[in-house]
């Protein structure tokens, strides 16, 4: 990964992601305020955070795309990062083979591109245009040219935000099965609790730039809503996020009684 300016050194890594006092500025304003985090290989992670806390402010850091920006501290990345955003931003005059292939040379690029659109359930579309595809069918497009370049940090904002609540579903179950499969360290920008909880093996809660919690969530795959753990595990984020989650139980007493 090429170093940044701005007074932030970074240094590559084949293994792990590790920040110590990372520190990023717009004006006057400090959006990460001396943060440190470290990401294990092969660690999913799920990063919340109200608007403004500074999640896409770390991302683009890791992702190498925040040159100029004034800031400090020390960043260790994989030197192979892969991006997914909300948007799968397919281009629109290539074919779905070319786009997952795009910046790939050598002879068995075509090849590749082949079985990882075979990965995300697209095996027979490689000749079809974005145009003709849903949205969470892009989305799976751009999921399989971020992992067809075998990443050794796969970081996603907010990647299923615009999809309905069925397709959201089916696309947590194919992320986490793509991951166990190709192992990348995984950096997951959301504001759904849920979807944190539902995919992350850990998940961090940022407030005004600082890491407001580190919570390892222990409980069991597949993650569905209901049961004491989750509920709890659930409040204690929310809580973190500044929500009254006392309110909730209220509504739902009243509810009860009524």
């Amino acid at each position: 990964m090429a170093a940044h300016t701005g007074g932030l050194n970074t240094q590559g890594n084949r293994t792990a992601v590790r920040i110590t006092n990372l520190v990023r500025s717009f004006g006057d304003r400090r959006v990460l305020d001396g943060l440190d985090l470290s990401i294990a290989p092969g660690e999913f992670v799920a990063l919340l955070g109200r608007s403004g806390s500074g999640k896409s402010t770390l991302l683009r850091a890791l992702a190498g795309l925040d040159h100029e920006v004034a800031g400090s501290g020390d960043l260790t990345a994989p030197e192979h990062v892969s991006v997914v955003f909300q948007d799968a931003r397919l281009l629109p005059w290539k074919r779905l083979l070319d786009n997952v292939v795009l910046g790939l040379s050598g002879p068995l690029a075509g090849d590749r591109g082949r079985e990882a659109l075979a990965e995300v359930g697209l095996a027979g579309r490689e000749r079809a245009w974005p145009v003709e595809l849903s949205g969470g069918e892009q989305q799976r497009v751009s999921l399989a040219r971020s992992l067809v370049r075998e990443p050794q940090l796969l970081l996603a904002d907010e990647p299923f935000g615009a999809l309905d609540a069925l397709t959201r579903a089916r696309m947590h179950t194919l992320l986490r099965r793509l991951c166990e499969r190709h192992r990348p360290a995984v950096l997951l920008v959301t504001h759904d609790v849920d979807e944190a909880i539902a995919l992350a093996d850990r998940i961090v809660v940022l407030d005004r730039g600082r890491i407001a919690a580190d919570v390892a969530v222990a409980l069991p795959a597949p993650r569905h809503p209901g049961g004491t753990a989750y509920a709890d595990l659930r409040g204690r984020l929310l809580a973190h996020l500044g929500v009254d989650v006392t309110e909730d139980h209220d509504d739902a007493d009243e509810e009860q009684a009524a």
